[in-house]
């Protein structure tokens, strides 16, 4: 024998798997205490419960499993599973186009209309010293239509403190806006900031409203910022070229939320999106014809030319129909989101407001930039 060869080569192995000094086990109990049922021939039958790689319960696991996968397989085939799951993705996909009430488009630029024209007129109203005061209360009765419409629109945690301190805002900023020597816009941006920082201290003093007061803080900025913008206009009859620019940039946004929402009445094509009941030909009408109009009333008034007149109706009109159709996205997407409906006014005042708000401080920036 060789000394790497080991001493149990060539001996018989122990019966029944067992070593010396080690008890067999008795007939009929496995070696893990498991009961085996014996053969004809007297050897051990495997217990089919028994699972060598981790017991009974594995088994008795992956056995339910299998079950409840056979049984799917059973009621319904592979087949008919595949084509049920493509039919549901397919459902899921098709969503059904919001209909478009001509009615209402047609009702919506009306007030446009209305609201162009009575900006424009008080802009006329408007002169030095104590003469801005009627342009001031018109711009404020447009403001305070605007906090009622996007604070009722939007509704923030604490909307009774928000709403009442935008008309707070609104009242300083057009104070603002009268009683310096000099015109500027800084001292609205301070106005601005401080009714931010009133309005997010509301909602923090009640309890039940805290919770919200992180989700709301863009909208509550945005409902400051769009109140104070309105204030830009009087700012801006205070420069030499201001009464004309306001006309311009007021006709062209008028002009052009009234043919876009007309245009929507008749011919609301092709749909932007199947949630917001818009046409982007009504968009593109709409700046268009705003930019003609002011290109055809900067011939006729002093200080400006078919040129300069058309590039502040083409800023002013794009950024009002822009926000025009920004609104009906915002209120489509909290449609989606499961938040019950507004008031049925708010909700359709919200996009003329919303379009004339952001066109005031545009208007504001091309005339200083590009008039003087």
């Amino acid at each position: 024998m060789f000394p790497s060869t080991s001493p149990e080569t060539g001996r018989d192995p122990w019966a029944d798997g067992a070593r010396p000094g080690q008890p067999r086990p008795p007939r009929g109990v496995a070696p893990h205490g498991r009961s085996v049922v014996p053969t004809q021939d007297g050897g051990p039958a495997p217990d089919p419960a028994y699972e060598p790689d981790g017991g009974a319960e594995p088994g008795r696991r992956r056995e339910r499993g299998g079950g409840r996968a056979t049984r799917r397989g059973r009621d319904r085939g592979p087949e008919a599973t595949a084509g049920g799951e493509a039919e549901d993705a397919g459902r899921d996909d098709e969503v059904e186009p919001t209909p478009v009430r001509r009615p209402l488009s047609v009702a919506i630029a009306g007030f446009a209309g209305l609201l162009s024209i009575g900006l424009i007129f008080g802009a006329q109203t408007a002169g030095p010293g104590a003469a801005r005061v009627p342009f001031a209360v018109v711009v404020f009765g447009v403001q305070v239509l605007f906090v009622l419409a996007w604070t009722m629109a939007i509704r923030p945690p604490a909307l009774p403190v928000v709403a009442g301190v935008s008309i707070l805002v609104a009242g300083a900023a057009d104070m603002a806006a009268v009683m310096p020597q000099v015109a500027a816009l800084a001292p609205l941006g301070y106005v601005a900031a401080a009714g931010f920082v009133a309005g997010v201290i509301g909602q923090l003093v009640r309890p039940h409203d805290r919770a919200r007061v992180t989700d709301s803080l863009g909208s509550t900025l945005l409902i400051m910022v769009g109140v104070v913008s309105f204030g830009t206009l009087i700012v801006l009859s205070r420069i030499p070229v201001g009464t004309q620019a306001i006309f311009v940039s007021l006709a062209a946004t008028g002009v052009a939320l009234v043919v876009a929402r007309l245009a929507d009445a008749v011919m609301p094509w092709p749909r932007l999106a199947p949630q917001v009941a818009r046409g982007a030909a009504g968009v593109v009408l709409g700046a268009m014809v705003g930019t003609l109009t002011s290109a055809i009333i900067g011939i006729y008034l002093v200080g400006f030319t078919p040129t300069s007149g058309a590039v502040v109706g083409l800023v002013a009109a794009g950024t009002a129909v822009l926000a025009d159709l920004a609104v009906g996205y915002a209120e489509a997407g909290r449609q989606m989101a499961g938040e019950p409906p507004t008031m049925w006014v708010a909700r359709h005042m919200q996009g003329p407001l919303g379009g004339f708000a952001l066109a005031a401080p545009v208007a504001y920036a091309i005339s200083v930039l590009f008039l003087n």
